[in-house]
């Protein structure tokens, strides 16, 4: 019997939000594989108006739990509680780094990061992270010149300099304002990634197939049938425990029984390793998940939820990237670093979910400067 998977399906049409229930784990093109266990969420919010053959496109990101240990097991580079009240009542988070004001001047915590660089055969169609692009790089090249991984830009946020970081570190820094002007030193950061072998996987006709979602071609491929095919290469490729590994696809697209397109997910193994997946789409003219704008959102999402079990927010869930899904922009933020432009997103912070004003930079709810209310669009 196929597994069962919770999902949430939000979406701003009119002003309303929607909610989903329980669905089957029966997919478009065929039944799971007997292995597949785990729970899984897709978060949606804006409705594509194109389709690709019989998966509606609906541009999106996801979470997946898999059945394991009720309390954090797995060996993080650490941890710690954010604690905040709203209405009088107290809220609990875990984040990866570690409390701010723990120390005189704050402390940096440097996560390790394996990149697995997967391509992608569909028929005649591959998806290879590896191969070179027009500008002769990789996308697995500029994924570790990017951003996300160097501190090459200052980021000046409404005037304010955050400092010159890697993007994840000044948003977290950016959100814990109030507390990191007194505590300087305090960072959340990635370490430089260890790249594996590139690992191939040929998608089975029932689980995938080649469309245009967003007018290029693209492989689609069953989220539940590639997330079983890839938590195998952890252990094969011998990722410490420790670790973040970080699984890059390109010009490839998930999706579930609700449709494509999920650009990006983050989960945790059975022994609650956090791990995340992204895909790095090659177009100029395909907005969503162009280069490392996925990426953004899941390490985003890692730093803030790394157990993907922080469901003690006011809005549901504490994930930062989704709430702004339906806004302009979301992803596309420009970012040049050595003649290459990167486009990320942009991210929710504490007083977004009901935090006060004066945790984060300039009291603002998003890192670059959206004007949200508290749980306005949900988790």
């Amino acid at each position: 019997m196929g597994a069962w998977f919770r999902w949430m399906l939000r979406t701003t049409l009119a002003g309303s939000l929607l909610f989903g229930g329980v669905l089957s784990a029966s997919v478009i093109g065929g039944t799971l594989p007997a292995s597949a266990t785990g729970t899984y969420s897709a978060s949606n919010q804006q409705f594509g108006v194109l389709s690709s053959g019989a998966h509606p496109v609906v541009p999106r990101f996801a979470i997946r739990r898999h059945s394991g240990p009720a309390s954090p097991v797995g060996s993080v580079s650490t941890s710690w509680t954010f604690s905040y009240s709203y209405l009088g009542t107290t809220y609990n988070e875990t984040f990866i780094g570690t409390d701010p004001a723990s120390s005189a001047k704050g402390t940096a915590t440097t996560v390790p990061v394996v990149i697995i660089p997967v391509k992608l055969v569909s028929g005649t169609f591959t998806a290879d992270p590896m191969a070179k692009m027009a500008n002769k790089k990789t996308a697995v090249a500029e994924t570790v010149k990017s951003p996300i991984f160097k501190k090459s830009v200052d980021f000046v946020q409404g005037g304010t300099n955050i400092g010159k970081t890697q993007y994840i570190d000044a948003f977290q820094r950016a959100s814990l304002w109030g507390t990191v002007t007194s505590h300087p030193k305090y960072h959340v950061l990635l370490g430089n990634p260890l790249v594996e072998p590139e690992q191939t996987l040929t998608v089975p006709a029932a689980y995938g197939s080649v469309g245009t979602p967003f007018g290029i071609p693209v492989i689609e491929a069953d989220i539940n049938w590639y997330d079983n095919s890839i938590l195998p290469m952890l252990s094969g490729l011998g990722v410490p425990t420790n670790a973040l590994p970080i699984f890059v696809r390109t010009q490839s697209y998930l999706y579930d029984n609700t449709g494509c397109c999920i650009g990006g997910y983050h989960s945790t193994t059975i022994s609650n390793q956090p791990y995340a997946d992204f895909t790095y789409i090659q177009s100029a003219t395909t907005t969503f998940s162009e280069d490392v704008s996925a990426l953004s959102h899941e390490i985003g999402e890692y730093v803030d939820d790394p157990f993907v079990n922080n469901y003690s927010s006011l809005c549901g869930i504490y994930e930062v990237g989704d709430p702004l899904e339906g806004t302009a922009n979301f992803g596309n933020y420009p970012y040049a670093v050595g003649g290459f432009t990167y486009h990320l997103q942009d991210l929710v912070m504490p007083p977004y979910f009901g935090a006060l004003s004066s945790t984060s930079v300039n009291g603002w709810s998003t890192f670059q400067g959206t004007p949200l209310s508290v749980c306005q669009n949900g988790a």
